[in-house]
């Protein structure tokens, strides 16, 4: 398997630099990944639950998100892990909704993440890949009693992408 680079970016997400996704982790460099989350037309959401080898293993978390390669586009990267993660075709309705950086160290790794969130609309039958187990649609209502009764059912980054893009989720 080659060997990923991603692109080292400033707070302000100007880029300075490149290297292995790897030594990115090793050392804590800021770099890119986006994330989507999968928006049914009737407003129901897609969350995919984390197989036992992943960062949030057992956990429910945005359906995609994957690193963005050293001199990718963000949509292109969107569009790529849509693929890979969920068998979503290039042809995806997107909208950016927007950027935050996301650090914790998990599994040895010291993640700091430019996270680029996006919402995908689709009604598509999505395929899992090896990274999830399985998925659940929940209605807004039923996301946001769960996030408020089991926040522990969700991993770590899905609930920062609540508490800095959805907060009306959180709110009783």
């Amino acid at each position: 398997m080659q060997e990923e680079f991603v692109d080292i970016v400033t707070q302000a997400d100007e880029v300075i630099g490149s290297c292995s996704k790897v030594e990115a982790h090793q050392k804590g460099l800021l770099h890119r990944t986006v994330i989507a989350e999968i928006i049914r037309p009737n407003g129901d959401w897609v969350l995919v639950q984390q197989a036992s080898d992943r960062q949030d293993a057992g956990q429910f978390v945005s359906p995609v998100g994957g690193h963005v390669s050293s001199g990718e586009s963000e949509d292109n990267a969107l569009k790529r892990e849509a693929f890979e993660e969920c068998g979503l075709d290039g042809d995806v309705t997107f909208k950016l909704i927007g950027k935050k950086i996301f650090n914790r160290e998990v599994n040895g790794k010291k993640e700091n993440h430019y996270f680029i969130l996006y919402e995908i609309y689709t009604d598509a039958e999505l395929v899992i890949n090896h990274e999830s187990v399985g998925f659940e649609t929940f209605s807004k209502a039923e996301l946001k009693k769960q996030l408020q009764e089991d926040p522990k059912k969700f991993g770590d980054a899905f609930l920062f992408v609540v508490r800095e893009f959805y907060r009306d989720l959180l709110s009783v």
